[in-house]
């Protein structure tokens, strides 16, 4: 396949020419969980004793917001992340939001969301599943999918600059990697690999 430009910096390229856009499109990776963790510790608490949600619901729709989030996180990276607009104004949105992680992904910086599109997004989503959702099933399952996200996040930094010895993430790595440096056109799993498998996006493996 086509090799694009990939840089070994640790720092990416400026994007926005005004200081405070440009500042607020870096973020250090343990920013998203000060800001989440008090949430999912108050959607849990709100579920649990204020909704009075029974312990067995509570267990499964928090594991349909896993598995929701698995499969969101698969589908964006794939389908939104990777779509490739022709209008010059959607090329320069997609670069913001992926491009240019493709193009340095060795910036630290710029591998977790920050939280000035993160949280947007997070309300967004919120307000959707509401139409689905209400009271202690939708916190049960929003606390859920709150954490799915901050475990791609903090995942996602960790594979770029953690050394594993776990088998588990080591093959975790390798297929983000494959993904970066081999073809981007597979590998879309970042916390797991699970829907590549069972959308035959996977690596061949030899």
């Amino acid at each position: 396949m086509k090799k694009n430009y990939v840089s070994n910096s640790t720092e990416s390229t400026r994007m926005f020419k005004a200081d405070w856009m440009e500042a607020l499109s870096k973020v250090h990776f343990t920013v998203p969980l000060y800001i989440y963790i008090p949430v999912i510790g108050f959607l849990i608490y709100d579920a649990l004793f204020r909704q009075h949600l029974p312990l067995l619901s509570f267990v499964g729709y928090y594991a349909l917001g896993l598995v929701v989030w698995t499969l969101s996180e698969y589908l964006l990276h794939r389908f939104v992340f990777h779509f490739v607009p022709k209008a010059p104004w959607a090329l320069r949105l997609h670069f913001i939001f992926h491009g240019v992680h493709h193009d340095y992904p060795n910036d630290a910086k710029r591998l977790v969301m920050p939280p000035s599109a993160s949280i947007p997004m997070a309300t967004i989503l919120y307000f959707f599943f509401r139409l689905f959702l209400s009271g202690g099933p939708l916190h049960a399952f929003f606390a859920a999918f709150l954490t799915g996200y901050l475990v791609y996040d903090i995942s996602h930094y960790a594979l770029h600059h953690f050394n594993f010895k776990n088998e588990f993430w080591k093959k975790l790595k390798k297929h983000h990697m494959l993904h970066h440096y081999s073809d981007s056109s597979k590998g879309y799993g970042v916390s797991s690999a699970l829907w590549d498998k069972v959308f035959d996006s996977d690596f061949i493996k030899k």
